[in-house]
């Protein structure tokens, strides 16, 4: 077989052969291209390939290249994948199309203040800390219960859960464990999301039934060193 040319063909041949052996079809996976502390020349060129959907930690970073490259890509979907102070959820509401890392009660306030004030809905996935991991941001999942209550009450979109397992351990229990928190709280349909795996281990996600993965290193390479 020959090797895919580029790093996004690459990934995704990887995301078919994980929803073959899943039994399962490639369009239910959202290739999330994260272009975390990448410039707008890294970009570029998967947006000529065809990548639409690209993930940002910051909502300051995001400001600062991606609305010339929306200009010259409009079909581009945002998503921030990274934690979201409440002070910028209204720069959040205006600049993405989608929130993974909804956790706190606090920012249910903040986010629906900001989409009643701009008049746009933004979908939100609820991240949730599987691995007990308090410093990575996600709601308790004893608490989750209660913030998809309050989500809801405050006429946010809910687009499923979100999880980041811990760094060198197995990640597939944990994959697991947040499929059956959607399942358990009704999350579990076709119109819901799982957003779980990177680059180390999207396909093993997709195997327990991720609906996005955010990919950077696959596709980027290592990140530039912060200034």
């Amino acid at each position: 077989m020959e090797k895919a040319e580029t790093p996004l063909q690459q990934v995704q041949a990887n995301i078919a052969k994980a929803c073959t052996i899943a039994r399962r079809e490639v369009e239910e996976v959202t290739l999330v291209a994260v272009s975390k502390m990448h410039h707008a020349e890294a970009i570029e060129p998967l947006l000529r390939q065809g990548q639409r959907h690209f993930g940002e930690n910051r909502v300051q970073e995001a400001q600062g290249k991606w609305p010339a490259l929306r200009e010259a890509h409009p079909a581009v979907q945002l998503h921030l994948i990274g934690q979201l102070q409440s002070n910028k959820a209204e720069d959040a509401v205006a600049l993405f199309d989608a929130i993974h890392s909804l956790d706190r009660p606090s920012l249910v306030k903040a986010l629906a203040k900001a989409m009643d004030k701009l008049g746009r809905r933004i979908p939100c996935f609820v991240q949730v800390d599987v691995g007990e991991e308090p410093q990575k941001g996600g709601c308790p999942v004893a608490e989750l219960p209660a913030l998809l209550e309050q989500a809801r009450a405050a006429d946010i979109p809910l687009a499923g859960l979100m999880c980041i397992p811990p760094f060198e351990i197995e990640p597939a229990p944990f994959f697991a464990f947040l499929d059956k928190l959607a399942r358990d709280h009704g999350l579990a349909d076709e119109s819901w999301g799982r957003s779980m795996g990177m680059s180390g281990d999207y396909q093993t996600a997709i195997k327990l039934g991720a609906t996005h993965v955010r990919v950077g290193t696959a596709l980027f390479g290592e990140r530039p060193a912060k200034p």
